[in-house]
């Protein structure tokens, strides 16, 4: 469960030390921070934009998925999350949604772009997704991806990735990543160019 805590946490000290220590530092506005997440990097965006994670509520699949048997356990984090009002707009894809009613995301209040698989997968269940839509107190811009599972989301793989893990790098029933990932590209650029500036 230390993951779902900490990943806020440490999205947090990044944008600090970029904004302070980092070579680069001064060549970066710090009004115009965007964050991108998938999966468990969804989930820890929309904590950072202000959520409040209902563990107790997690659909579960599968009973052996690690967060549903720590949830059995009772090894729910008790302390607040992290947030931060510093991250402008947020493109989402597949988030882990542990937000079941829209009081747990009551807070959140920045521009989200949304993407949706139509099949999810690990631990990603394809209705929870629009349910997350539905449950923000502002529309986001939601995107469902047709003929997609979960893991069409990360970049294409190499041939020797293809070959090592072939679960995270084969697409179902003809799904283009290569084009897809064009689209989804330019669709986050333009999100992210409208509105963090």
């Amino acid at each position: 469960m230390s993951e779902f805590v900490e990943r806020p946490t440490d999205i947090k000290r990044l944008i600090d030390y970029m904004l302070t220590r980092a070579p680069d530092a001064t060549r970066i506005d710090p009004e115009r921070i965007g964050f991108f997440g998938f999966s468990r990097g969804g989930y820890t965006g929309l904590v950072l934009a202000g959520g409040t994670p209902d563990f107790l509520n997690v659909p579960c699949p599968d009973p052996k998925f690690p967060i549903c048997e720590q949830v059995r356990r009772k090894e729910v984090p008790k302390e607040p999350l992290t947030h931060d009002a510093r991250i402008k707009a947020y493109v989402l894809a597949d988030p882990f949604n542990v937000f079941p009613t829209p009081r747990s995301l009551k807070n959140v209040k920045a521009p989200i772009q949304l993407w949706a698989s139509q099949f999810g997968g690990d631990g990603v269940l394809p209705e929870t997704i629009p349910a997350l839509a539905n449950a923000l107190p502002n529309r986001p811009e939601f995107h469902l991806v047709p003929g997609s599972a979960h893991f069409a989301f990360l970049a294409p793989c190499s041939p020797q990735l293809k070959n090592a893990a072939p679960e995270i790098c084969t697409d179902a029933n003809g799904f283009d990543r290569v084009a897809f990932h064009k689209e989804l590209n330019a669709s986050a650029l333009e999100f992210f160019k409208m509105n963090v500036r």
